[in-house]
């Protein structure tokens, strides 16, 4: 999986089953969060038998399951910061854009400290990390591609699974826009990309080339 000095670890948070990840430089004490779901004190607790603290907490995009943790992350550790794409900020603070409110609740999140946009690169805990913009799932998702290392590392939020993709039918949705973005910008990186889903396995760029029923080549 991941080259030997940089490590992921997932925690799975119900009820979506979403992945928050940690990702970490080996023999570093900082790290970054990604997508802190509903059980942000698993991830808190992972982060103290590591040793480390976050430097920064990535969003991939802005519905409720990806956000729930925020506020806890900002109110423990209130310099790091929050890093989301332009085209979902707006969502952090909004519980009917985050679709929390459509199924009978209200979360909401801090605002981002910090937006990003296609080509942008984020430097953060001794890793450098590449943002492409693939919207379809939502209007601004965007995924993280770490590029140091061999193989690729792509944070990939709720764009490509292993077999599968994520769903375009929420508001922002887009069918069209998620399966370009998938062919014309992680389909382009090489085959042994370990791509890091929002939900289930990980699962590497040619693998998905070869068998995902959803979209080819």
């Amino acid at each position: 999986m991941p080259s030997a000095n940089i490590a992921v670890d997932t925690i799975v948070s119900p009820p979506f089953m979403e992945n928050s990840l940690i990702v970490r430089v080996e023999g570093r004490d900082d790290c970054l969060v990604v997508d802190p779901g509903f059980d942000p004190e698993a991830i808190a607790e992972k982060m103290k038998s590591l040793g480390v603290e976050p430097a920064m907490v990535l969003l991939t995009h802005g519905h409720a399951d990806h956000i729930a943790g925020n506020g806890f992350f900002k109110e423990r550790w209130p310099d790091v910061p929050l890093v989301i794409g332009t085209g979902d900020a707006g969502m952090l603070t909004d519980a009917r854009a985050n679709l929390s409110a459509l199924a009978g609740g209200s979360i909401t999140s801090p605002p981002a400290d910090r937006t990003v946009d296609e080509g942008d690169v984020i430097e953060a805990a001794g890793i450098s990390l590449r943002v492409l913009e693939i919207p379809g799932h939502s209007a601004g998702h965007v995924v993280y591609v770490i590029e140091q290392v061999e193989p690729h590392i792509v944070l990939g939020g709720d764009v490509l699974f292993q077999g599968g993709i994520g769903r375009f039918d929420f508001p922002g949705g887009n069918e069209q826009k998620l399966l370009n973005g998938i062919r014309t910008k992680l389909y382009t990186l090489p085959d042994e990309t370990i791509v890091y889903p929002g939900h289930g396995p990980s699962t590497t760029t040619g693998e998905e080339k070869r068998s995902n029923p959803f979209v080819h080549m």
